[in-house]
């Protein structure tokens, strides 16, 4: 099976398709441009370098948030449009979660944080079980990266934009036993974004496109749209 998957939830916009659980193609792009217009272009390009069509693919996933307002609602949207010109089913994800998963160190508890904008910072902390699954330790908020603590023994590695820009004031990133994860890994990759998407599939936990919406952690900033969350 065929799947593309994309994210929209933060400065750049990343684009995968894969076949079953390989990777045919994955690409981060950092552009200037507003999302609604670099997207659509992104996926053409996907299916142009693997010689697939979107009329092939048999599941498309996306990040629901939480993130960028405007880029989870163009995500979303895309992602609905595409399920209902093909009528082929999708998945939604985290953001958070996605991100997570470029922490490749398989002990340590994993700080996943986005930049919220208004000084704050989207964050979630996950384990890896023994199957290598990732596994919620707290529930993602926004906060203020000054207000946040460090309940682990184990080492926590933090990954994102969020923690690349508070660094100096994120109290558990003074303590020697966590760290930052490497640059390469600070940006959401579409093909984690399949990955997750994928044990979704196989429980046949698809999106409602009439009902689903964006995922958002402050819902004074998030503007009205059609339909409830799913």
């Amino acid at each position: 099976m065929l799947t593309l998957a994309f994210d929209t939830s933060s400065k750049t916009v990343s684009v995968a398709l894969l076949e079953d659980r390989a990777v045919l193609y994955n690409a981060i792009l950092h552009r200037e441009q507003n999302h609604s217009e670099v997207l659509l272009p992104a996926i053409d390009e996907a299916c142009r370098q693997t010689g697939i069509s979107v009329r092939d693919i048999g599941f498309f996933a996306c990040t629901l948030g939480p993130g960028s307002f405007t880029g989870l609602r163009i995500g979303l949207s895309t992602l609905k449009g595409l399920m209902m010109a093909t009528g082929k089913p999708a998945a939604g994800v985290s953001s958070l979660a996605a991100l997570a998963l470029n922490a490749e160190e398989p002990d340590a508890v994993i700080g996943s944080m986005m930049d919220a904008g208004r000084g704050q910072v989207y964050l979630a902390y996950y384990r890896r079980g023994k199957d290598g699954v990732l596994q919620p330790v707290r529930a993602p908020q926004a906060q203020d990266p000054r207000s946040v603590e460090d309940p682990f023994s184990e080492p926590v590695i933090y990954v994102g934009d969020g923690a690349v820009r508070y660094a100096g004031l994120i109290p558990p990133l003074s303590s020697p036993k966590n760290k930052m994860a490497p640059v390469e890994q600070q940006f959401i990759s579409a093909a984690a974004v399949a990955r997750l998407a994928l044990e979704k599939y196989f429980r046949k936990d698809f999106l409602d496109p009439a009902r689903c919406a964006p995922l958002y952690l402050r819902s004074v900033d998030a503007l009205p749209v059609a339909g409830s969350s799913g």
